[in-house]
């Protein structure tokens, strides 16, 4: 029996795809929500941020990746050197990335850390779960504003680990879920907005031949 996540059809945004860095070896670009990285099992998930983006540079390759859900920045090598180098840094966990949310409530605390294991969801494919067996997940947050009259917050989210839906997951178990989040979200929360209100605003890293630090931001358009 075919997966929930060969089946669903994801539409793809009309909205392109920001270019906020380029030279020789890599792009950073700033992906809309509601957009594959790559493309999906579904036939019909072909349209996504790296087909679009190898129109202009065909040789872009994906090193990280984004939820379909998720707007921001994305680091696209576009040499085999940038690829295995920026792939180190990944795995190395060097590569330092942020995020802007905005979520149901008014967190106690203005920041913390967030630890909690993260699992697949057999018996929910394609989600993933706080799990005591699952994969070492962390996290930190930041209270960037309170709105005491809608009830909500915005956060800034630093994930140390990568695992898939961890901010959504995140937040969700310190009783904040990300406004839209319509995977993890209650139904006041998903009601909250159109889109899921989370976004990748900042990224640094070596470059991958010159070894210069790159620091890049992208605010959030909501």
């Amino acid at each position: 029996m075919a997966e929930l996540s060969e089946l669903t059809v994801l539409p793809a945004t009309e909205q392109p795809f920001n270019l906020l860095y380029e030279d020789e070896q890599l792009l950073v670009v700033s992906k809309p929500a509601k957009l594959l990285t790559v493309p999906g099992r579904h036939p019909a998930n072909k349209d996504c941020l790296i087909s679009r983006v190898q129109r202009e540079w065909p040789a872009a390759s994906v090193v990280h990746r984004l939820d379909y859900d998720t707007s921001g920045i994305v680091l696209l090598p576009l040499t085999k050197r940038a690829l295995s180098e920026l792939s180190k840094q990944f795995q190395a966990r060097s590569i330092s990335k942020q995020y802007q949310a905005v979520v149901a409530g008014l967190p106690a605390k203005g920041q913390g850390e967030i630890n909690l294991p993260i699992a697949a969801d057999p018996a929910n494919r394609p989600l993933y779960k706080i799990c005591d067996s699952g994969k070492p997940s962390q996290s930190y947050f930041q209270v960037l504003a309170y709105d005491t009259v809608s009830q909500q917050s915005r956060l800034l989210l630093t994930p140390v680990t990568g695992r898939s839906h961890q901010l959504r997951l995140h937040t969700r178990a310190i009783g904040h879920p990300i406004l839209g989040d319509t995977l993890y979200g209650t139904p006041d929360s998903i009601a909250g907005s159109e889109r899921l209100l989370l976004h990748a605003c900042h990224i640094k890293f070596s470059h991958p031949v010159s070894k210069a630090l790159i620091s890049l931001n992208d605010p959030p358009e909501f």
